[in-house]
C-alpha cells in the first residue's frame, strides 16, 4: 500500500465508524474528556489542513475561515481555539457541511501528494494519518462513552466485529532474569517521538502474568470489600472513590441481584472468564494491592512483551509518563504532540480491541490520567 492509499484508507475507516450514528448522535458531548464525533471528523481533517496543505500547496484555499478555531485541540502555536467543554455547543457547522470538509481536503491532499514527493512532506502525512489513528480509537470510545450514558442503552451496532467478551489464551507467569536491557523504538517505519531515545535500564528479576485480570477476578475484590476498604487505596484513589460513589467498573450495573454492563452491541450480562476493562489506574493499583502483587512498570512491560499475548485491552504500568533521555521537541505546532503532556499521566501499553489496524507496537507509550475508565484499559499483573 502507498502513502496516497494509506491515506485514503484511513480517512474513510473514520467514516465507517460513524456509518451506525444518527446525525444527533454526531453531536452530542457527554463529558468534558469526550469529544462530540462530528469534532473528531472535522479535527482530524483540520490536522491535514493546517499542518500540510496550508504551508506546502501554494495553491490552497481554506475551506473555512473559523475552522481552525473551532477544530484545533490543544496547539497553542496554531492559534486561538474553542473550550474543550464546548465543543458539543457547535451545532453549527452541521455534520453535512463537515463531512464536505473532509471531501474537499482528501481530494487537496491527493492532489498535493501526485505533485510533491518531498521527504518531509512524507513524514508529514504519515504523522497525520497516525494522529487520525489515534483519533479513531478516542472516537469509538467517546461514542460508547455516549451511548453507555443513555438511559435506554441503545445499540451501536449489534453485528460489530469489535467483540467485548475476550478470554485469555495463556495462564501462569513469564520470569525475566535481572540484567540491563534496551528500551526504546530501535525499528524502521513510524514511531512518535515519546519512543525515541534508546537507553539502557537495570531490571531486577521479577514474573510478570500471561494473562490480564478476568471480571471473575475483579468481582471477587469487589465482593471482599474491594471498594470499601481504603487500606487498599493510594490517597488519591480513595479520595477519587468516595468522592464519586464509585463501586464497580465503568458500564457495569446490578440488574436483579445480577451484573451486567454496557457493550457497544448493547446492555449485556457480565461474563467471568472475560477480561475486565474501562479500569483505571486507581483501580489497577487497588486491585494488584489487594492481591498482594503491583503492577509491571513500563520497562518490564516492554522487556516481557514478546512473551506476552497482548493488544486486547491498554494495559495499566506503574510508571509515571516521563521523557527518555535526549527526548527533544520539534519547534512550532507539532512539537506540541507528546511533550507537554508529561506530568500527572500514567503509561498505559500494548493495544485495545479498538486500537486501529496496524497502529501497535511493544514500545508505544499510550498515556492517560489516574482517573481515566473510557478507554478499554485492563490490569496486567506482576512480582
Amino acid at each position: 500500500m502507498n502513502l496516497s492509499e494509506h491515506f485514503l484508507d484511513t480517512r474513510k475507516h473514520t467514516q465507517s465508524i460513524c456509518k451506525p450514528l444518527t446525525i444527533e448522535d454526531h453531536v452530542v458531548q457527554v463529558a468534558i474528556f469526550a469529544s462530540p464525533a462530528k469534532w473528531h471528523l472535522a479535527h482530524t481533517t483540520w490536522f491535514f489542513e493546517t499542518f500540510i496543505l496550508k504551508v506546502h500547496s501554494p495553491t490552497y484555499k481554506e475551506f473555512h475561515k473559523d475552522f481552525n478555531f473551532l477544530f484545533n485541540s490543544y496547539y497553542n502555536n496554531a492559534g486561538d481555539r474553542v473550550f474543550r467543554a464546548d465543543r458539543g455547543n457547535m451545532t453549527r457547522p452541521g455534520v453535512e457541511e463537515v463531512y464536505n470538509y473532509r471531501k474537499y481536503v482528501d481530494e487537496s491532499m491527493l492532489q498535493l501528494s501526485s505533485e510533491n514527493k518531498d521527504e518531509t512532506l512524507k513524514e508529514l502525512i504519515t504523522l497525520g494519518i497516525h494522529h487520525e489513528q489515534q483519533h479513531q480509537e478516542l472516537l469509538l470510545t467517546d461514542i460508547k462513552y455516549m451511548l453507555g450514558h443513555n438511559p435506554l442503552f441503545p445499540v451501536y451496532d449489534a453485528d460489530t466485529s469489535l467483540l467485548e467478551n475476550e478470554e485469555n489464551k495463556e495462564s501462569g507467569f513469564h520470569s525475566v532474569k535481572e540484567g540491563v536491557y534496551e528500551i526504546g523504538f530501535k525499528e524502521t517505519g513510524f514511531s512518535y517521538d515519546n519512543e525515541l531515545g534508546v537507553h539502557k535500564v537495570y531490571l531486577h528479576d521479577f514474573e510478570i502474568n500471561k494473562a490480564l485480570v478476568t471480571n471473575e477476578e475483579f468481582i471477587q475484590f469487589m465482593e471482599d470489600g474491594g471498594y470499601s476498604n481504603f487500606n487498599f487505596w493510594l490517597d488519591e484513589g480513595w479520595s477519587w472513590v468516595e468522592a464519586n460513589k464509585i463501586n464497580a467498573p465503568l458500564y457495569w450495573h446490578k440488574i436483579k441481584g445480577e451484573w451486567h454492563h454496557f457493550t457497544l452491541a448493547g446492555l449485556q450480562k457480565v461474563a467471568p472468564k472475560s477480561i475486565v476493562k474501562h479500569i483505571s489506574f486507581y483501580e489497577a493499583a487497588a486491585f494488584a494491592e489487594w492481591k498482594g502483587m503491583r503492577l509491571p512498570t513500563e520497562f518490564e512491560w516492554e522487556v516481557a512483551a514478546e512473551k506476552l499475548n497482548w493488544g486486547k485491552r491498554w494495559e495499566w504500568t506503574n510508571s509515571a509518563y516521563l521523557p527518555y533521555p535526549n527526548f527533544s521537541k520539534v519547534e512550532g505546532a507539532i512539537g506540541e504532540y507528546n511533550g507537554k503532556f508529561m506530568i500527572n499521566q500514567m503509561v498505559l501499553r500494548g493495544a485495545s480491541i479498538a486500537t486501529s489496524p496496524n497502529h501497535s507496537r511493544k514500545t508505544y507509550r499510550n498515556f492517560f490520567s489516574t482517573d481515566a475508565r473510557w478507554q478499554f484499559t485492563g490490569i496486567r499483573l506482576a512480582k
